[in-house]
């Protein structure tokens, strides 16, 4: 036998008498001098734990294995919710999680992997343990996009444990998960734009034209306030927004703390909307009070009920976003500016949501560098190749 690997028998077997009659397990063994004992792993075959011993004996040598703690995934799990809320687990762009993202997380955890997986000892988790569980959440009917949702925070906690030391193979890489099929939100032209908010009062019509002409999030246009509004530079500061639970909670990212352009369109009738609501500069713009905000299911249903008596397509505030969106986009406005002007924490994102509504390349491309250099030339015909 390989030095570091030992063959494990059945009680009732009789290979003491050179006769094995079972079936039997392979343990490899690799010393950690770190630890000052040894990390053991069995398995059914002895090409595996041959494999595995010398995979293990590379990665102690290199410092990137240790002896497995006795910690399960419940322990692992709560261990990071508790530094997450504390803001000591930063999020993957290195911010502070926002709470209705620990809440989706937590509740995740708590009602679909931690009942079914939170006993396994977190050096023991396999891939074959999580791949069974999306297995049997796919089984239950859940949607593909809810599968994925509920293993995403089990990715993050694996993830952390991994750059620990504490797990030497992600069990959530590589699973067999289904595509959600995107669903394309719906985009108001400014045709529909300008009909969609023509129907509404006027204090419905202050807040559906920001979100339709500002693209600022429903936690955003929340928590705006009069002051954030600036007439005379034009631009709207989004500083702040508004979990339904914690209240105000400031941008904690250079991404979310930006400014976005008061438009035109928009400019009036916010306006307008001050003039009418008498607001201080502190004031909630879009506030029941001075410091409640908005339902949204209020305005959601108010607005419906306009829009269903003159015959509209509905909108909601999140399609209103993308609305803006692809405004600025059919407007020429660059990927770099759209994507600080929608708060994203990368360009990667804007071209990910958005770049289906940018333009094509192909004949659109040539026309516009064709224009550029007539400019350039001052008109002159171009050169032919003879």
């Amino acid at each position: 036998m390989a030095a570091g690997i030992r063959t494990r028998h059945a009680r009732s077997c009789r290979h003491a008498t050179g006769r094995c009659n079972c079936h039997p397990s392979y343990e490899a063994w690799a010393w950690s001098k770190r630890d000052a004992k040894k990390i053991r792993k069995t398995f059914p075959t002895l090409a595996d734990a041959r494999a595995w011993r010398a995979d293990a004996d590379r990665a102690v040598r290199r410092g990137a294995m240790r002896s497995p703690k006795p910690t399960t995934l419940t322990q692992a799990a709560q261990e990071w919710l508790d530094g997450a809320r504390a803001g000591t687990i930063p999020n993957r762009s290195g911010d502070q999680y926002k709470p209705s993202a620990l809440r989706g997380y937590e509740q995740a955890l708590r009602e679909r992997i931690l009942p079914a997986l939170g006993h396994v000892r977190l050096a023991d988790l396999a891939r074959a343990d999580v791949q069974d569980l999306a297995d049997r959440l796919t089984a239950q009917g859940l949607s593909a996009s809810t599968v994925q949702n509920t293993i995403d925070p089990l990715r993050v906690v694996c993830g952390r444990a991994l750059r620990r030391d504490l797990l030497t193979i992600d069990p959530t890489q590589g699973l067999e998960l289904r595509r959600p099929r995107g669903r394309r939100d719906r985009i108001a032209s400014p045709e529909e734009a300008t009909g969609l908010l023509g129907v509404l009062p006027d204090f419905e019509r202050a807040l559906w034209a920001t979100a339709l002409y500002s693209g600022l999030r429903r936690g955003e246009l929340r928590a705006l306030r009069f002051a954030d509004i600036d007439h005379e530079e034009r631009i709207i500061r989004v500083r702040r927004g508004w979990d339904d639970h914690e209240g105000v909670i400031e941008a904690k990212t250079a991404a979310g703390r930006r400014d976005v352009p008061l438009i035109a369109r928009l400019a009036p009738i916010l306006a307008a909307h001050r003039l009418a609501a008498g607001g201080a500069p502190d004031a909630l713009v879009f506030g029941l009070t001075s410091e409640r905000p908005f339902y949204p299911a209020t305005v959601r249903r108010r607005a419906l009920t306009a829009w269903e008596a003159h015959g509209l397509d509905a909108i909601g505030l999140h399609e209103a976003r993308h609305t803006f969106a692809s405004l600025m986009i059919a407007a020429g406005v660059n990927a770099k500016a759209l994507s600080t002007f929608m708060g994203h924490a990368n360009i990667a994102i804007t071209f990910d949501v958005y770049g289906h509504l940018m333009p094509n390349g192909g004949e659109e491309a040539r026309e516009r560098i064709d224009a550029y250099l007539a400019r350039l030339d001052g008109g002159a015909p171009a050169l032919h190749a003879v």
